[in-house]
């Protein structure tokens, strides 16, 4: 070998040597940060402020029972273990409404940061601590310094903070109200996109398809009280006439992603009475479906202290939310609650009548008003400051405009601080339904269905969280509020908020659809119920129980049927007739994957994932022309919360020419051509039809934040990726990083024999043990106890020296 190659081998040879001493160094650095920041969970810690010995006992699974002898030491101890466990994550979730993850990850979140400036949740946190009652401030502050204090006890920040290179801020009692807003956005449209894709139906279609296309209340609703509607007349060719368009579609909705499948994010809640339960007492289901990541949007807990006034030993069991000191759904013996996304009208956008000398004043009653500008800075790491102005008016923001060019302001209850509060750490001591109801009417979260169940065999459902009471109008679509004949009237009185307690049939479901008719929706308004398919088979399912047990309700919890998709199985198989096998041969192949059919969206079906996505292909063929000049007037129009299962079946059984896509000569054609597309995606994918099953493209995909950095992240920072059974409208609500964030059975007093699931676990930090303890049975569906299990790890908390 010649010298000059030896010397550069051996210049290569050290080059490589240095890069694996340094990638081992790092290794190993990194893995000491990640032991370093595993939590405490035996032994003796000093926490100041503590009035006596709290003691935490952690489970196999690391759920703690925090034992202490007030409440407020059980906040404070609580406040430390998600300091310990999940602090990462909450300075995530405090920081999204306020408008700050720029300061913390960069620029890549500066148009989400951008969106939440415009509703000033910071400075509303303030208003709402200012405002509450002293009870639950001290709460919020004990909780506080206990984050604050489990942090300082790690022996190195957690990881995330190492990797982004900046040092965690401290926890503050408004930052608790934060996460109030947090969830707000996660579960309210924070623009009114919902009221500005009607408003565009009505004001470019007309009544007619309005009424036919977003029905408040259609033919197959699966209301508590058992109301429904025959579905509204077809739009005639007055209305709209699809053979009068050119077949090709306009650039914007060429551009728009018309999306029927899509996981909007709800919950199911049902119950039954003691009079349908094996053991007399009530039964009460909850799964509250959300996005899924890790770790877990929710922490279990149970909390054991003496009651204020009676001294009664407490024990409240649950999921808490971490950056908040309370059970936020679960059990106390006496009552167990649960919460499903009511999708009540919380909103109203309000046009705004300008000027016509002057386009920043607008008009309110006889007076010109300028246009207030609120200025907001956003910090953004690595780079500069960024500076945004946001319109805001007597109503709200300015969030768009209507058809007409007039400003539409946004009203929303979010906005007003009286609506926000910590009240529902009340239901800790209610003992019945009646008094679980009460808190629920006090309570300041975003609106919810609220479901309870008592140990006396009682059952009851409410709405949690203020509704606007509407004066001149129904606030389904924009109206103008100028001269003050349409207007809120502040929010309905307990005595106004539909509530149902003791039904007759000894059951209660809710999953996001529309509950009730008449003068209770007429106070409740439109948010955007889900389409009904789901809660019809919650019912059906629950209308069978006899002698319910926790397990019978759990079975429904994991249904996987959607009965409706039956007649569009028996749709493609008509549409699959001999003469269109014979024109292609790939048509027999899918006529042929179409058996076994039970409707079920089990992982290994492949008839559930054909027929679906059959349906799926329909709808993008059918309603993008209908809707095009919506999509024009308004470029963010969706017809994802429309309930369109019903005239769009209308339509294909039907077959009205004047609203058949003009690419098509026939509806026949559009159904062979939406045929076609199914089997043109597998090919796409280079998956045999036969082999296309559920599961592949319901495949789990739940990881860290961080999981998306690199190949090894994804893995270690990841959920096994299990192919899940379920889909949106059946009871198992499931996507593959969207579904139920927790599932609990559980009968007020019987708690013991309850059953309880969590994806994910309950620690952020992939060393530990409690990463993903759990995780097993949620996704198999395996009964797991709903209360903490043997004593593994003691910790004691000692009052600071």
């Amino acid at each position: 070998m010649k010298p000059a190659v030896a010397k550069r081998l051996r210049l290569l040879f050290s080059a490589l040597t240095l890069l694996l001493l340094v990638a081992a160094g790092l290794a190993v650095w990194f893995y000491v940060r990640l032991r370093d920041s595993l939590p405490i969970v035996d032994g003796t810690v000093h926490i100041a402020g503590l009035t006596a010995n709290t003691v935490v006992e952690r489970d196999g699974q690391g759920v703690p029972t925090i034992r202490g002898s007030n409440r407020l030491d059980v906040a404070r101890a609580l406040g430390f273990l998600h300091g310990q466990d999940r602090f990462f994550q909450m300075d995530l979730t405090r920081r999204r409404p306020a408008g700050e993850l720029s300061a913390l990850i960069g620029k890549a979140a500066l148009e989400v940061d951008k969106r939440a400036r415009v509703h000033g949740f910071r400075r509303l946190s303030h208003e709402v601590l200012a405002r509450i009652p002293a009870a639950q401030k001290q709460l919020l502050e004990a909780y506080a310094a206990g984050v604050n204090e489990g942090l300082t006890q790690l022996k190195s920040q957690p990881f995330e903070y190492a990797l982004l290179r900046v040092k965690p801020e401290p926890w503050r009692p408004e930052d608790s109200i934060l996460l109030i807003y947090a969830m707000t956005l996660d579960l309210q449209d924070d623009h009114g996109g919902y009221e500005q894709s009607l408003a565009a139906v009505r004001d470019v279609l007309g009544g007619s398809a309005l009424a036919y296309f977003a029905p408040l209340i259609g033919p197959d609703d699966a209301a508590i009280d058992g109301s429904f509607a025959p579905l509204s007349a077809m739009p005639t060719e007055r209305a709209i006439d699809l053979r009068r368009q050119r077949p090709a579609e306009s650039a914007a909705v060429r551009a728009h992603f018309w999306d029927d499948s899509s996981v909007l994010l709800g919950s199911n809640g049902f119950s039954l009475a003691g009079s349908r339960t094996a053991n007399g007492g009530s039964l009460l289901a909850n799964d509250m479906h959300l996005t899924l990541r890790l770790p877990n949007i929710w922490y279990r807990a149970s909390l054991v202290f003496p009651h204020p006034v009676s001294g009664e030993l407490l024990h409240i069991t649950g999921v808490t939310f971490p950056g908040a000191p309370v059970i936020v759904a679960g059990s106390n013996g006496h009552i167990a609650w649960g919460f499903t996304n009511a999708d009540a009208d919380y909103s109203d956008l309000v046009a705004i009548d300008l000027s016509t000398l002057d386009p920043e004043v607008y008009l309110r009653g006889t007076e010109l008003v300028p246009i207030e500008k609120r200025h907001e800075t956003i910090e953004v790491k690595g780079g500069d400051p960024v500076d945004i102005e946001v319109p805001w008016t007597v109503f709200g923001p300015i969030v768009g405009r209507n058809a007409g060019g007039h400003p539409l302001a946004l009203k929303w209850t979010a906005h007003d601080p009286s609506t926000a509060n910590f009240g529902l750490v009340d239901l800790e001591t209610a003992t019945t339904v009646e008094e679980g109801i009460a808190v629920a009417h006090q309570a300041g979260i975003p609106i919810q269905n609220f479901m309870v169940a008592d140990s006396s065999g009682k059952i009851g459902w409410t709405i949690c969280g203020k509704l606007p009471k509407r004066v001149g109008f129904d606030g389904r679509l924009p109206v103008s509020w100028t001269y003050g004949d349409r207007r809120w009237d502040g929010y309905l009185a307990d005595h106004e908020v539909p509530t149902v307690i003791g039904p007759e049939a000894g059951q209660l479901w809710t999953a996001n659809q529309r509950v009730i008719d008449s003068e209770g929706l007429l106070r409740l308004g439109d948010g955007g119920y889900e389409r009904p398919q789901r809660a019809a088979r919650i019912r059906e399912l629950l209308t069978e129980v006899k002698n319910g047990q926790p397990s019978d309700l759990l079975k429904i919890q994991l249904d996987a049927r959607a009965p409706y998709l039956d007649r569009w199985h028996a749709l493609l198989e008509r549409v699959l007739t001999e003469g269109a096998i014979g024109q292609k041969k790939d048509r027999a192949k899918l006529k042929a994957a179409l058996e076994p059919w039970d409707g079920r969206a089990e992982a290994g079906s492949v008839s559930y994932r054909l027929v679906r996505r059959f349906r799926e292909q329909v709808v993008g063929l059918v309603l993008p022309p209908i809707f095009e000049r919506c999509v024009e007037v308004y470029p963010n129009f969706s017809y994802r919360r429309f309930h369109l299962e019903a005239g769009l079946w209308n339509l294909v059984e039907k077959r009205p020419a004047h609203l058949l896509n003009p690419s098509y000569a026939t509806w026949d054609d559009l159904l062979l051509a939406a045929a076609d597309k199914v089997i043109e995606e597998l090919d796409r994918l280079h998956l045999p039809i036969e082999r296309a099953t559920w599961g592949q493209q319901n495949e789990a995909k739940i990881q860290h934040p961080f999981g998306k950095l690199t190949s090894l992240a994804a893995v270690w920072l990841s959920a096994p990726k299990d192919q899940l059974p379920g889909d949106y409208d059946t009871p198992r609500v499931q996507a593959p990083d969207d579904g139920a964030s927790e599932r609990f059975v559980v009968s007020p007093g019987h708690e013991e024999k309850g059953i309880f699931h969590m994806p994910g676990g309950q620690s952020s930090n992939p060393l530990s043990p409690y990463f993903l303890a759990g995780h097993t049975a949620w996704v198999r569906g395996e009964p797991s106890p709903f209360l903490p299990g043997k004593t593994e790890h003691t910790l004691t908390l000692a009052p600071g020296k």
